[in-house]
């Protein structure tokens, strides 16, 4: 079975994980979804993640979850821009989510930044996902 989103697979695992109060979630390994879970880390929204080697040359991606008081520390989490619609930004339209309580993950020309640092840094990009 051929996977259309996986960057949506992976926020629908993290979403899922902590509905049903799971410590860790193992997702799909690529480079994207690294930087993604980093700046989840950075922002405080996930405990940890770690590549796992698997036989045979594969690897997996695994998310510890975090939690604060029984309550997931990720209140609402969703996929922006998908495969059949791209959602492009620049640095003066870049919308805040939220009110800037929330944080939209962007993929810029420097890298996966959170919206806050792709505005410092004066760079627009594709509004991957976003997080509150």
């Amino acid at each position: 079975m051929s996977m259309n989103d996986p960057l949506g697979d992976m926020i629908a695992r993290i979403r899922n994980g902590q509905m049903a109060r799971k410590p860790v979630i193992d997702a799909l390994y690529s480079k994207l979804h690294v930087s993604v879970c980093e700046v989840l880390k950075e922002e405080g929204f996930i405990r940890d993640y770690s590549v796992v080697d698997l036989e045979g040359n594969k690897k997996t991606l695994r998310v510890e979850l975090k939690y604060t008081d029984g309550e997931g520390a990720i209140r609402e989490i969703g996929r922006v821009s998908k495969p059949g619609r791209r959602t492009y930004t620049s640095v003066k339209d870049m919308p805040r989510f939220y009110n800037g309580l929330g944080v939209l993950v962007v993929s810029t020309p420097k890298g996966v930044l959170p919206d806050h640092k792709a505005r410092a840094e004066n760079v627009g990009g594709e509004i991957l996902c976003q997080i509150f």
